[in-house]
């Protein structure tokens, strides 16, 4: 076999199904998508290492190397013999060339935890399965989760759908924050639901309600009623979470129920178009479809993030898990407790960043909006939204949500070069509105 006929075995590469990306742009909800299992897959030939001189490919091999491998790889090794060269050979003429003396390599950090048992022990009782069905749609009854269509899951389905004569449209996980029962999730796990069952780590399992979900960071809240206290979890402070820093996630990947793996934060901020209000953890600790909605651990059990999406070509993790940080879903959990929805500011034109001017020009405006009636107009540059600087789109976007509405604001813009501000009477964000006009 050639050189060329190995690099093919190597690597036998074979298209699959993604995930259904809805707005993600290639991104799908860990929990709302499945696709198919097949993928990308490799395999390795052992018989066809001797063919690889030449060829400029490095292959690890289990046991030892052998001469032809040895020759192929390291020319030298031939001559060298099986002594190592002392000072004088090194230094002779057309020799290899000599490295330098390292220093020794100290740890800047600590070993790793041992083992995460005790911090599963601690709060993997708190965190739920979830199964979202509806029996309005007689077509529907017919239809598999695509989380778990083509898996070994996909007989354990059918069975249960049989027995309870409805179908299971979704697997998603959540996390108790309160004794009372009170639940967050993903809020792609349980919209449009007819039925929510929640089970816990026991066995037990209850139906909830839902009490609340915004659509636009991808956050809900549902409730279950018990007899007794419920296990729960608390926050953490997401602000002080690092990169490089271990994590924990918990959830129900594929329907198969409590599941934990561990992993690193890879960046933080990362911005995969989902909404306006992208702001993830990416993880590659390995989170599935299933996952969604389950809850991302510190080393100290605290929750401080929430697993919404996966970047994957193949339907299940390949390491790029993406989590919304605790400091943007507390804030948002508390509000949906107490009104079932959010209330955003709205300004009503569309935004872009500015290529020459330090602000955000406004491409459009809404006739019918706030901006226009407070005298903004196309081709203005905002610069500060109350005494706030605006240096991009994205900034002016989230601020303006933030804003109470029907409360006025005081926005500075150049036009024709000269400075102005407008007073702008803050309006209600319309639940029509997509990510592009603010």
């Amino acid at each position: 076999m050639t050189g060329k006929g190995f690099a093919r075995r190597l690597f036998s590469i074979r298209p699959g199904g993604g995930i259904p990306c809805g707005k993600a742009r290639g991104l799908s909800a860990s929990g709302a998508g499945g696709g198919s299992m097949r993928g990308l897959s490799a395999f390795l030939h052992a018989r066809t290492v001797p063919t690889l001189a030449g060829t400029g490919l490095v292959v690890l091999l289990g046991g030892a190397a052998t001469p032809a491998l040895a020759n192929a790889l390291l020319p030298d090794a031939a001559t060298a013999g099986s002594a190592p060269a002392g000072p004088a050979a090194r230094d002779q003429p057309g020799s290899r060339q000599v490295l330098p003396a390292f220093a020794p390599p100290i740890p800047l950090v600590g070993g790793g935890p041992s083992s995460f048992a005790p911090l599963v022990r601690k709060v993997v009782p708190a965190v739920v399965n979830i199964a979202v069905t509806r029996d309005t749609d007689p077509q529907a009854r017919r239809k598999l989760p695509s989380s778990v269509r083509d898996t070994p899951l996909e007989h354990r389905y059918r069975e249960r759908m049989r027995r309870h004569h409805d179908d299971l449209l979704e697997a998603g996980s959540g996390f108790l924050i309160d004794p009372s029962g009170v639940i967050v999730t993903n809020g792609h796990v349980v919209e449009d639901a007819d039925r929510i069952t929640v089970s816990l780590m026991g066995g037990q399992e209850y139906t909830a309600t839902l009490t609340g979900l915004d659509p636009l960071t991808d956050i809900a809240v549902i409730k279950i009623d018990s007899p007794q206290p419920l296990p729960y979890v608390q926050w953490g402070d997401s602000r002080l979470v690092q990169v490089g820093d271990w994590i924990l996630a918990a959830g129900n990947p594929f329907g198969l129920g409590s599941s934990v793996t561990a992993g690193i934060v890879s960046a933080r901020g990362r911005d995969i178009g989902a909404s306006p209000f992208d702001d993830f953890l990416q993880l590659d600790a390995p989170i599935n479809p299933g996952n969604s909605g389950g809850p991302t651990f510190n080393l100290a059990g605290q929750v401080v993030a929430l697993n919404t999406a996966i970047v994957s070509p193949t339907g299940g993790s390949v390491g790029l898990g993406f989590s919304i940080p605790s400091e943007l879903v507390i804030p948002i959990v508390e509000t949906l407790r107490r009104t079932g929805h959010i209330d955003r500011g709205w300004l009503g034109a569309t935004l872009e960043d500015s290529a020459t001017h330090t602000g955000v020009q406004v491409s459009e405006v809404d006739r019918n909006g706030p901006a226009f009636r407070g005298g903004l107009r196309k081709g203005d540059i905002i610069t500060r939204l109350n005494t706030e600087r605006v240096e991009t789109a994205r900034f002016l976007i989230r601020a303006v949500a933030a804003i109470q509405p029907e409360t006025d604001a005081q926005i500075t813009i150049l036009r024709a070069k000269q400075s102005l501000v407008l007073g702008v009477h803050i309006g209600t964000r319309p639940d029509s509105e997509d990510g592009d006009t603010h």
